[in-house]
């Protein structure tokens, strides 16, 4: 033990003679009066305290410093980034990212001209008007909006905004530039298209998370209200989530689940404008009014938007998963009038007409044997709920990739697995 001592002692005399400049004959005498282990430790420990206590604020002491700077500076970017802004500067910082699409078609010249049903040489002077064609031009026949997600060029718009493959589409950014557009995707399942024009250092809008959106938050609207108003801008609140809509206008026709309602105003043209919150980040994509409501209109969620820019940056389309199965969603109320054992899960479920089966032939969901009246409750361990729908869920997967369905048929659980199959 005092051999260790002594070794331990030996080591503290080269370093406080090498840091404090003090002379042999004094260390000498200092350690002298150390005679006893126990001394010895305390008198250690406090002259190790000290001497790296020392050289720690010393050393350290500016190095924190420099690392709390850099951390202050990016708190105080992030929090320049993120803090509540008011809807003016909002609009200042997103509207060069928000775009007007115009929709451009060859359509037919009509001209009126009288003519001779008797014929022109007919005794009979007989004139009736009729409308001819006379060739064809490129007309503005509607317009919508859309706002950039990346730099070179990539622009998220509603799908019914550019549906027309036969028309032609023109971009018209916040700087009143005019560019071409190509479609790259329309999106099979929902009311969402990708398109492109050949730019470069474009204002982006950022994108929120949708999943944090709360009833009663404020929110802005940015579009070509009209197909006119371009960058025209509305303010609201959100007035209800989740909801279920069956959208539509000309050919267009679809149901949109889990959307987002607000009493901002949204009329034609703000179609596929962003739904802001007051972070300036984009929440959802504007795309439906209620007809015959005031202040009644719905944004998809941008978090289902997310994945359709995730397939295009690595694929170059739009891809979903389909199993095949038409369901209704169990809740208490759906479960007590049914008299169901349980109240939560997708109950398979044909449609009113017969063009609307219960299970999809061909399908996954076929080969699955999955059945009318079975009732899904769970998704890869993940209970089927209003708050996790299974079409929801099945946006996590992919075309031919295994799931596992627990089930219940007959009051039975089973589980059931499924490759599931591409939605064409």
């Amino acid at each position: 033990m005092q051999l260790l001592f002594n070794k331990i002692l030996e080591f503290l005399k080269k370093i406080i003679s090498g840091i404090f400049k003090f002379k042999l004959k004094l260390m000498k005498r200092f350690f002298e009066v150390v005679k006893k282990p126990a001394v010895a430790v305390i008198l250690i420990s406090a002259l190790v305290g000290l001497i790296f206590g020392s050289l720690g604020g010393i050393y350290i002491q500016p190095l924190l410093k420099d690392k709390l700077s850099k951390a202050n500076n990016q708190s105080d970017s992030l929090e320049e980034t993120l803090k509540v802004k008011t809807i003016s500067e909002v609009v200042k910082e997103v509207s060069p990212a928000v775009v007007s699409v115009i929709i451009s078609k060859y359509v037919p010249i009509l001209v009126q001209e009288y003519y001779n049903p008797f014929g022109e040489n007919s005794p009979f002077q007989i004139r009736i008007p009729r409308i001819v064609e006379k060739g064809k031009e490129l007309k503005e026949i509607g317009g919508g909006s859309g706002f950039v997600i990346s730099s070179d060029g990539l622009i998220v718009t509603n799908k019914h905004v550019v549906l027309d493959e036969q028309a032609q589409y023109t971009v018209l950014t916040n700087d009143g530039k005019k560019y071409p557009a190509t479609v790259l995707a329309r999106d099979p399942v929902q009311d969402v298209a990708i398109i492109k024009i050949d730019a470069s250092n474009l204002s982006v809008a950022r994108l929120g998370n949708s999943d944090n959106v709360e009833i009663g938050q404020t929110v802005v609207a940015i579009g070509n209200a009209l197909g006119e108003f371009r960058n025209t801008v509305s303010a609201g609140i959100i007035s209800g989530l989740m909801r279920t809509i069956t959208a539509g206008g000309g050919e267009f026709n679809e149901q949109l689940d889990e959307v987002i309602q607000t009493d901002a105003a949204i009329n034609p043209g703000n179609s596929g404008g962003p739904l802001l919150n007051l972070y300036g980040e984009v929440i959802g994509i504007n795309t439906a009014m209620a007809s015959g409501a005031e202040n009644i209109a719905f944004a998809i969620p941008v978090n289902k938007i997310k994945k359709d820019i995730n397939d295009i940056k690595s694929s170059g389309k739009i891809v979903y998963p389909f199993l095949g199965i038409r369901y209704i969603l169990i809740n208490q109320a759906f479960a007590e009038q049914n008299k169901l054992s349980v109240n939560y899960g997708a109950l398979i479920q044909k449609g009113s007409n017969a063009n609307e089966p219960a299970i999809t032939p061909g399908s996954a969901a076929e080969k699955a044997g999955l059945k009318q009246g079975d009732i899904i409750l769970e998704l890869g361990n993940v209970k089927i709920d209003q708050n996790n729908t299974l079409s929801k869920l099945l946006l996590k997967y992919n075309p031919n990739q295994q799931i596992f369905l627990k089930v219940l048929r007959d009051n039975k659980e089973m589980t059931v697995n499924v490759v599931l199959g591409e939605w064409k």
